[in-house]
Parts: C-alpha cells; structure tokens; sequence
C-alpha cells in the first residue's frame, strides 16, 4: 500500500475544497436567482407601482395618527380571551403532538408503516393555514373563543409534532440501546432514555409555538373566532383606522410582554 506524498495529499485536499466551494457558490447561486425571479415574478420591481400607491399610504397613515384609545376597557376581555385561545390551543398541540411525534420518529416508531401514516397526517395538518381552519370551526361549533383553540391546536399538531420529531430523532442512541440491552420494555426505553434527553428542546419549542399562538389568535378573531381581532375587524369595517391603530398597538404590548414571559420561561428550564 502506498503513501502519497505530503504535498499530494495537501494538493487533493485543496482541489476537494475548491470543488466544494464551487458546488456551495453554484447553490447559492442558484438560490439568489430563483429569490430575485419570484421577486420579479410578483411585482417588487414595479417602482411605478409603489410610486402611485405613496398617497394612499400617506393618507393612511394620517387617518391613523394619532390612535384613539378612548374604549380601550371594551378591549381588555377580548385581550383576555386572546391569551386563553394562545394557552388553551398550545395545551392541546402539546398533548396530542408528544404521542404523534414518537410515531413519526423513525428510532421510536413501531414500525415503518406507522411512521409513514403520521407523516402524511403531521402534513397534512400543516397544510391548512389556522385561518381556514378557524372558518371551518366557526361554521361547526359558532363564533366565540372554542374555534380559534381547535385550529390553532390541529394546525400546530402537525408543526409541533414535527419540531418534536426531529428532536427526537437525533438523540443519543448508546442510552436508548444500553435501556433495550437491559430489559426496559419500549414504554421504559421512551421515558427513561429519550424524554430526559430531548425536553429543553420540547421546552423551547413549546414556549415558542405559544409566543406564536398569541399572534395567530389575534388573526384567528378577524374570521370570528373571538378574541382581539373581532374587535380589530370591527373597526376596520367602520373605517375607525385610529382604532385600528390604537388595537394594533395593544396587541404589540401584549406580544411583547408574551415575548418576555417565554424568553424568562426558556431562561428557567435550561
């Protein structure tokens, strides 16, 4: 067998790194050119067009200015409710994606055929944006707060299931196997070899899919599901805009103070 020399394998070195670097330069490439094409392809070139839209925004923005907190007590219930949809609706997620992620896992799944089916469903939830679903539950169970929870809960099933999937995916698999060599039962394997490894990241994706549900629960009451964007939707049909300014400001201090519980919430459970 044998040896090349150092300066051979230094050359065979910098020739594979050069062919990566060009395979990286062709793909990022080839990912800038598709962006600015679907750039081009919506209109965000059309400089003419954001030129005759300038006056409506500025006409806009003065009707805005300044906001109008004057019924700013009628807001807090819906605020409330707001938050209770985020809660509720992340609970939910939570309770039926932990089950559906170890399905979905190829090292926890029973079998292939079981991980292949929940794949397809966790897509198939994802696929359907929270705001059809919020219309579809207001038509089955009418308006209020209960359909914006089933469509933040069923759309974020198939995201959060996924996040929790790929984290488990990439455990370690020397404990996993050490607990099977022992006699653990697959229930025993599952408890005390993967959840210990896997929940800070279950945590953080959790915290984050709730800071995301309160976002998504102020759109979800523009459709009828209650909450803060019903009383949003109300004065945008009354053209109320520094109402609408005024709501838009209440939701962006509730967010942010949402923001902040779950980063303290992270900061806890590291």
């Amino acid at each position: 067998m044998t040896t090349l020399p150092a300066t051979a394998r230094y050359a065979q070195i910098l020739t594979h790194a050069r062919r990566q670097s060009g395979r990286q330069a062709r793909l990022v490439a080839c990912i800038v050119a598709v962006c600015l094409g679907a750039l081009w392809l919506t209109g965000f070139f059309d400089l003419a067009r954001f030129a005759e839209g300038a006056p409506a925004v500025a006409q806009l923005a003065s009707e805005m200015v300044p906001p109008d907190f004057s019924r700013w007590q009628s807001w807090l219930k819906p605020l409330l409710d707001t938050l209770a949809m985020s809660i509720a609706g992340t609970a939910l997620a939570v309770l039926f994606s932990l089950p559906l992620a170890l399905m979905a896992a190829p090292n926890t799944t029973p079998n292939a055929v079981v991980y292949r089916v929940t794949r397809v469903f966790l897509a198939a939830f994802r696929s359907v944006p929270e705001i059809i679903l919020g219309i579809l539950f207001v038509a089955v169970v009418g308006f209020g707060a209960l359909p914006g929870v089933l469509a933040l809960a069923l759309h974020s099933m198939g995201m959060v299931a996924k996040f929790y999937a790929e984290s488990i995916e990439h455990v370690d698999p020397k404990p996993l196997e050490a607990a099977s060599a022992a006699g653990a039962s697959r229930l025993q394997v599952i408890t005390h070899a993967v959840l210990p490894q896997v929940l800070p990241q279950l945590a953080d994706i959790t915290i984050y899919r709730w800071e995301y549900h309160f976002r998504a629960s102020a759109v979800l009451g523009i459709v009828g599901a209650g909450g803060i964007g019903f009383e949003l939707m109300a004065a945008l049909r009354l053209i109320k805009y520094d109402e609408v300014s005024a709501i838009l400001l209440a939701i962006l201090a509730c967010v942010l103070v949402v923001d902040s519980i779950g980063a303290a919430l992270r900061r806890k459970l590291k």
